[in-house]
């Protein structure tokens, strides 16, 4: 079973619908739309502890081959001294904290099945000290350390974990940002262009195949650093 947070748009939605038009098994969660009303759609805030146990009950009886793909996050924007608290740390209760939920409740199903793959979207945004990033920055890093400490307890259990750190794709949150802006990080990056969403699949593909790839991170950045 492939299950896909932040399924409802971006790259969560990308994924989503090419897992299912290629037949798989897949479920997608979201919180705040869904524009699909695809019976395989599941609304879960996955900073609430109570609705992730829920939700892992509800499918339990599908989850066999389970695989992970962490999508769902938010952002915020703001130079650290200006910064509204509450909605610093509820990027980093999203992309983090949230994400961890997640992995924790399915860890059991895993490690009793000795297979599992779970897959967690960075950011390059993490590497690259962009002004007013600090709240999303701080989230996405995190999720490195988090990543190769739960890879070293799991690496006997037939487990993986890797990080997908991304640049700029045609797809998602770049949706959010003037044209000015777009050019502007267009010639920081050395291919020229934004990435496809395929290179993100054709790297998802190369992780559910690969049983000695685990605790890393891969940059699909057209180059940027």
């Amino acid at each position: 079973m492939i299950i896909i947070t932040g399924a409802s748009k971006g790259i969560g939605k990308y994924l989503f619908e090419r897992f299912k038009k290629e037949g798989q098994a897949v479920i997608g969660t979201y919180n705040s739309s869904n524009k699909t009303n695809d019976n395989n759609m599941y609304k879960l805030n996955i900073t609430d502890e109570s609705e992730v146990i829920a939700f892992f009950d509800k499918i339990s009886a599908q989850l066999k081959k389970n695989v992970i793909i962490n999508c769902a996050g938010i952002n915020y924007t703001a130079l650290a001294h200006k910064s509204n608290i509450v909605e610093w740390a509820n990027v980093v209760n999203v992309n983090l904290v949230g994400t961890f939920n997640i992995i924790h409740h399915i860890l059991p199903f895993m490690r009793e099945e000795g297979y599992g793959r779970i897959i967690n979207l960075s950011s390059v945004v993490a590497r690259l000290s962009i002004p007013g990033t600090s709240a999303y920055a701080a989230s996405k890093s995190g999720l490195w350390g988090l990543s190769r400490s739960i890879a070293a307890e799991n690496a006997k259990k037939g487990i993986t974990i890797n990080t997908l750190n991304l640049g700029y794709f045609n797809i998602g949150m770049i949706a959010e940002v003037s044209e000015t802006f777009k050019v502007e990080i267009k010639n920081k990056i050395p291919m020229g262009d934004f990435g496809k969403p395929e290179n993100i699949y054709n790297c998802i593909q190369f992780l559910l195949n690969s049983d000695y790839v685990t605790g890393s991170e891969i940059d699909i950045n057209g180059g940027i650093i």
